[in-house]
C-alpha cells in the first residue's frame, strides 16, 4: 500500500526511491510485524482468556503438560492478523505471487480457524474430521498450485540441490507435486506445534533463510553468478519472507516458555502451507526438506509411530509421538528440548544456504 501509494511520487520527491529498494521493505515489513504481534498481544490474550478459548491437554500425553491446560490458544490469528495487514502496507500487491501468498493464508487460515472454533467456541471434542480437513487442504493446494503454475514467469522444472545441470521438467505433473509440498509442509509445522515456541522458532530460522533465497532468485545478476534460476518477481517474495519472520518473532515474546498463548491451527496450518507455497515459488521446493528439517523429522516421526504400531499390533518405535514428546518422556526438560530443536533448524539452514555455492 505504502509502495504503491508513494513511489509513483518519486520523480518529485527523491527520497520516496527508496521505497523501490527490497531490502528496504523487507527490514521493515518485519519491524511492522513484529510491532503489531507486540502491541496487539496483551489485548488477544485477555480476549481468548475472557472467552475461555483454552488449550485442551489430552491426559494420555506427557503429565508435565497438564499445567498448560486452559493456557489461550487461537493465536494464530494475531499471527495472521500481523502478516496480512503488514503485506498491505509494505507489500507490492502488484505482484502475481504476493496475492497468491495472500490467498493461500486466507485459504488455510479458514481450516484452522475453524477447526479450532468448532472445538475452543464450540465445545465439540473435534473440528474438522481428519479426512475432511485434509481433502480441504489437497483441494485449496491444488488451487494454489495452479495459479503458481499459470503464472507467466514462472515454469515447471524442479530444482535438484547441489546439482545445476539437473532440471527435469514435471510440466502437469508439477501441480501435484507442488500441492504435496504446501499440505505436507502446512501439517509438518501443525505436528511440530506441541511445546512453548517449538515450531515458531524453526520458522522464524526457515523464514529467513527463504528471504535469502527469494531475493537471489529475483535478482538477475546474482542469480547468473550463482547458478540459481532467475523468477522475474520472485524478488518481492523476500519482503513477505521478512515479514514472516517478524511476525513469528513477535509471536514468540508471548509462546516463549512458559508460553502466555498458543497459535493452534489457526496459526500453524495456514504459516505451514505459506512456507511450502515460497518454497514452491523461489524453486527451492526439495531444499525445504533440508531447510524445514526438524518439521520433516516430526512429521515422519509420527508417520512411522503410526505404522509401526499397525504392523507389529501394538509395538512402539517412539515412546509417543510426535518426536519432541518422546525426549520429553526420555527426561529431557521441555527448555532443553526446545532449544537443541532450535539449533538443529539452525545447522540445516546454513546448510541449505550453502548450496547456493555448492552446485
Amino acid at each position: 500500500m505504502l509502495y504503491e501509494f508513494l513511489y509513483p511520487y518519486h520523480v518529485d520527491f527523491s527520497f520516496l526511491n527508496i521505497f523501490r529498494y527490497i531490502t528496504f521493505r523487507t527490514i521493515y515489513g518485519g519491524l511492522t510485524a513484529f510491532l503489531i504481534c507486540f502491541i496487539f498481544g496483551p489485548f488477544v490474550i485477555r480476549k481468548l482468556t475472557k472467552m475461555q478459548i483454552g488449550q485442551i491437554i489430552q491426559t494420555d500425553g506427557p503429565k508435565s503438560h497438564l499445567g498448560k491446560q486452559g493456557t489461550p490458544t487461537m493465536g494464530g490469528i494475531l499471527i495472521l492478523f500481523s502478516i496480512f495487514m503488514t503485506t498491505l502496507i509494505w507489500g507490492n500487491l502488484g505482484n502475481h505471487y504476493v496475492n497468491i501468498i495472500l490467498l493461500t493464508l486466507l485459504l488455510f487460515g479458514f481450516i484452522g480457524f475453524f477447526d479450532d472454533y468448532i472445538m475452543q467456541v464450540k465445545k465439540r471434542n473435534m473440528g474438522f474430521t481428519a479426512k475432511g480437513k485434509f481433502l480441504l487442504q489437497v483441494l485449496f493446494g491444488l488451487f494454489i498450485s495452479w495459479l503458481i503454475y499459470k503464472c507467466p514467469d514462472f515454469d515447471s522444472s524442479l530444482t535438484i540441490p547441489f546439482f545445476k545441470d539437473i532440471s527435469p521438467d514435471l510440466g502437469l505433473w508439477y501441480i501435484p507435486f507442488a500441492c504435496f509440498v504446501i499440505v505436507g509442509t502446512s501439517n509438518a509445522v501443525n505436528l511440530t506445534d506441541g511445546l512453548d515456541g517449538l515450531a515458531i522458532g524453526p520458522y522464524i530460522v526457515a523464514s529467513v533463510t527463504y528471504m535469502f533465497f527469494a531475493y537471489v532468485a529475483g535478482h538477475m545478476q546474482i542469480a547468473e553468478y550463482l547458478h540459481v534460476r532467475h523468477i522475474l518477481s520472485a524478488g518481492e517474495i523476500s519482503v513477505i519472507c521478512g515479514i514472516l519472520a517478524g511476525a513469528g518473532l513477535g509471536f514468540l515474546w508471548f509462546n516463549a516458555h512458559p508460553a502466555q498463548i498458543f497459535m493452534g491451527d489457526s496459526g500453524s496450518l495456514p504459516l505451514g502451507a505459506i512456507l511450502g507455497t515460497v518454497a514452491v515459488i523461489t524453486k527451492q521446493e526439495l531444499l525445504l526438506i533440508v531447510v524445514g528439517g526438524l518439521f520433516v523429522m516430526e512429521a515422519l516421526s509420527v508417520i512411522l509411530q503410526v505404522s509401526y504400531f499397525k504392523l507389529t499390533k501394538g509395538k512402539r518405535i517412539f515412546r509417543m509421538a510426535p518426536l519432541h514428546h518422546h525426549f520429553e518422556l526420555k527426561g529431557w526438560h521441555e527448555s532443553k528440548v526446545i532449544i537443541r530443536f532450535w539449533i538443529i533448524s539452525i545447522t540445516l539452514a546454513l546448510i541449505s544456504l550453502s548450496t547456493l555455492k555448492i552446485r
